[in-house]
């Protein structure tokens, strides 16, 4: 059986490539289609692999703005020639989906999320963009919509990484979906009972995650907030109150660490799915979450975690405040083997069953 896979870009390396990775450990000889890449994370991540591209790769200086090709991505996606192949699988967040394949193959879309900026965060994008963009975003954003629903059409069945992104592939596409969760490198985090006096801020610092409403609230509770990331709001973290610590971007190890080590991980943003929550559980450090996403799939509230209902800082403050009073209900033993249930093992289990029974219906 041949197989292809097609993934957005391959420019970065985050939880979407690391998704592709795990999916290449089940399907080792695939072919790999993507519209560009960056030659170091080829060499660092897939040394071997045969990576083939659209034509968007051959762009000026595709692999830093391809962002600005995604109107000619959708056309790109139909010029490769996929007859050979008897399973294809996508994996979208980016456009990738709008392959065209052999009637007789099966065509598998892993969704982290149909594309934000085409759906429902079009207005937030669009609000950071000057005058002369909006203008161009407008019908640009009109013909992705069209194209993108379209495509969902060209797709045989379709996995969502949560229950939230579940929901939206139907909001967006009418189409059922089967929830996998992304593979989490639950074994890769050291389990520690004995934790510091330190709340946790771990991840991008941006308006879209909320960075600034766990900064309000430790302004105002006066807790200890270590802070480690980087992005647009930076700049608010550099001038603090003394209970506020800001690591900046820091080693995967020192993350572990800083991790394990936590009193509890705030996560106030809205995320697909969320590992970072995961990696803390798995660490027996509980999460403050803002009860919305995929976040729901993970946090167990009075379990592993607590949730805040309203992103306000009184109501994530009163979030640590419960968190606080019952801190010792927390059983790490318990926070681990729940975890352990997004591990990458678990991971492959369940795509390659959902694949094979597909590939069986199919007559293959």
């Amino acid at each position: 059986m041949k197989v292809a896979i097609v993934h957005y870009w391959l420019v970065t390396w985050r939880g979407g490539e690391k998704v592709l990775e795990q999916i290449l450990n089940l399907y080792p000889d695939a072919d790999i289609y993507t519209h560009t890449y960056d030659e170091e994370i080829i060499r660092k991540y897939l040394p071997g692999r045969n990576v083939k591209t659209t034509f968007i790769s051959s762009l000026p200086n595709s692999n830093k703005y391809y962002q600005k090709y995604v109107a000619f991505m959708p056309y790109a996606l139909e010029q490769l020639d996929l007859s050979q192949y008897d399973l294809v699988i996508s994996t979208e967040s980016g456009p990738a989906k709008n392959v065209v394949t052999n009637p007789d193959a099966t065509h598998i879309c892993y969704c982290h999320s149909p594309m934000r900026y085409v759906w429902d965060m079009y207005h937030i994008y669009q609000a950071k963009t000057g005058l002369f963009t909006r203008v161009l975003m407008k019908p640009l954003i009109h013909y992705l919509k069209m194209v993108d629903s379209l495509s969902a059409n060209r797709v045989d069945h379709f996995i969502a990484n949560s229950n939230f992104i579940s929901k939206r592939i139907n909001k967006c596409y009418r189409r059922d979906s089967e929830v996998i969760h992304p593979p989490v490198a639950v074994d890769e985090f050291e389990l520690c009972a004995e934790k510091d006096e330190y709340y946790l801020y771990l991840g991008q610092l941006t308006i879209y995650k909320k960075a600034d409403l766990a900064l309000s609230a430790f302004i105002k509770n006066g807790r200890r907030l270590v802070v480690i990331g980087e992005g647009e709001l930076e700049c608010e973290f550099t001038n603090t109150p003394q209970n506020i610590e800001y690591l900046g971007k820091r080693s995967f190890g020192e993350l572990k660490k800083y991790l394990s080590k936590a009193k509890a991980l705030i996560f106030p943003g809205v995320e697909d799915f969320g590992i970072v929550p995961i990696e803390a559980i798995a660490s027996g450090t509980p999460v403050v979450a803002y009860a919305k996403g995929g976040v729901l799939d993970s946090v167990i509230d009075g379990e592993n975690g607590i949730y805040f209902h309203e992103q306000t800082v009184e109501s994530l403050n009163c979030a640590i405040d419960k968190l606080d009073s019952i801190y010792g209900q927390f059983d790490v033993d318990i926070m681990r083997r729940h975890a352990e249930k997004y591990s990458e093992k678990e991971f492959k289990n369940k795509f390659k069953k959902f694949v094979d029974k597909k590939l069986e219906l199919n007559g293959k």
